[in-house]
């Protein structure tokens, strides 16, 4: 999906033109149940994560606000680099993590506005704020190779703010935004309605705010990212606390086709989106249901250190371990441990051989013309 000002006639009538806009309306009894759920998950996945020590519970929060920030771009199809996000969160909020390394423009940007989103999360949501927001996400003034108006609103200069996918010459347009000229009236009702102590279920204003944001669209480029940014700070506020232990844009992800589905169904339909916040809820459910997969990462490293970590011989074999433990990318061969630990081939095999011994690394399974290793499981 891309987001694109396109020079082409509007053929659709969307949700903002629809008499009663931007008063939504949906059926709570409807959502009641799904609400239910949500909300307990919510509470046990915090007491679970609390329960934690201190440096579990860092190590979850760390996981978490990496995959958070790695899959909000990658929705938008830009890959950051998952060591870069992981050193700038831990260095942000002062974890004393090992193998911190710098991280570009780009990464940091990002990262910023997150944590600005989730740690201050009950600082009022302002245009100021969202303009910093805006240009932290594109520092040099450009999105790719492209100049675009950064700290402000869009101005349409080329063309109505489109969502335009399919091969040039045969796009297809999904939705169309309101005209830039709007921007400021609809801009200040949404930021009044966020900032106002309304008597709004936060879990459903959460859902309401990013359906809202993503259909005025406001900026050239970086809206998803933002509106997943809003969405962040609003559960942040449901759940009381900083510390995030669950990641909604992860999940968007994972469900990216069924998003924008619903989006561009909801974006042309009534102001009637009690369809949309189902399946935000729903959503919002299985993110809560996936925490588990960090927190089980997060106790497995924890135990492997407990067990192994007086066997090593040397600073190569806890880089490499590091790196298997939070996810290595592919398969790790000896020509890959030498070049990542910077050392010779020879020495590899060896650091390789003594982990064997011990136990804590096997071959794996798996083809190919490289023997291929991995963590042995945890009795």
């Amino acid at each position: 999906m891309i987001y694109l000002p396109q020079k082409m006639q509007r053929m659709k009538v969307y949700i903002y033109e629809k008499e009663g806009w931007p008063n939504f309306k949906w059926d709570i009894e409807k959502l009641l149940p799904l609400l239910g759920k949500v909300r307990n998950y919510q509470g046990r996945i915090v007491g679970k994560m609390e329960s934690l020590g201190f440096e579990l519970r860092d190590e979850a929060i760390l996981d978490t606000l990496t995959l958070d920030v790695i899959k909000s771009s990658e929705i938008e199809g830009e890959i950051l680099n998952a060591e870069q996000v992981r050193s700038s969160i831990a260095r942000r909020l002062g974890m004393n993590i090992a193998g911190l390394i710098p991280s570009d423009r780009d990464v940091e940007g990002v990262v910023e506005m997150m944590l600005d989103a989730t740690q201050n999360f009950k600082n009022q949501l302002t245009k100021e704020r969202l303009f910093d927001w805006h240009s932290a996400l594109f520092p040099t003034g450009k999105s790719g190779m492209y100049k675009i108006i950064v700290g402000n609103w869009r101005d349409d200069s080329t063309g109505p703010m489109q969502v335009v996918s399919g091969a040039l010459g045969k796009e297809k347009i999904h939705f169309q935004a309101p005209e830039a000229n709007l921007l400021d009236k609809e801009m200040n009702l949404f930021l009044e309605w966020i900032n106002n102590d309304n008597l709004e279920e936060p879990v459903i204003k959460a859902g309401v705010a990013h359906l809202w944001y993503v259909t005025l669209h406001p900026f050239e480029d970086g809206n998803g990212r933002i509106a997943r940014a809003i969405t962040d700070m609003l559960l942040t506020r449901s759940d009381g606390i900083p510390q995030r232990f669950y990641s909604m844009s992860a999940q968007i992800r994972t469900q990216r086709k069924e998003y924008y589905e619903i989006l561009e169904k909801t974006q042309k339909g009534s102001i009637d989106i009690t369809n949309w916040l189902e399946w935000f809820l729903s959503c919002l459910l299985n993110a809560l249901n996936n925490s588990e997969v960090v927190l089980r990462k997060v106790i497995f490293k924890h135990n492997f250190w407990n067990k192994n970590s007086v066997k090593l011989q040397n600073e190569r074999q806890r880089l490499i371990l590091n790196k298997l433990l939070d996810g290595f990318d592919g398969n790790l061969t000896s020509s890959k441990w030498a070049k990542i630990a910077k050392c010779s081939q020879d020495t590899a095999l060896r650091d390789i051989q003594d982990l064997m011994d011990k136990s804590i690394l096997r071959k794996s399974d798996s083809g190919g013309r490289s023997t291929n290793y991995e963590l042995t499981e945890l009795d």
